[in-house]
């Protein structure tokens, strides 16, 4: 559903579904992410962490495309993309950094 929501976005779409469904990407993308790096909280602490973390990074894209004068929805919505895969490929680097040394260390 989020996925769609950006792609409706991203070709400018005229579906009264595409305000809702790029609601639910950017708060469910980084979210996401920022979940799986928070793995070892308990589960309601981990969403509230999230969530909050989903609005913070989307209010600093939206201030910092203000800032330097380049607003637009898609680059929004790029942005957002691209930090939420920053954060997972740091996620998933790190946990494969952890299972090597582990390996490697009786």
């Amino acid at each position: 559903m989020g996925g769609l929501g950006a792609v409706l976005a991203l070709v400018d779409s005229a579906s009264p579904l595409r305000g809702p469904f790029t609601l639910f990407f950017l708060l469910a993308a980084p979210a996401a992410a920022i979940a799986a790096a928070l793995r070892g909280l308990e589960p309601f602490g981990r969403g509230v962490a999230a969530v909050a973390g989903a609005v913070v990074v989307n209010m600093l894209v939206a201030q910092g495309m203000l800032a330097v004068h380049r607003w637009s929805g898609r680059g929004g919505i790029v942005a957002v993309t691209a930090i939420s895969a920053l954060i997972l490929l740091l996620v998933l680097v790190r946990r494969l950094r952890g299972r090597t040394t582990r390996r490697r260390t009786p």
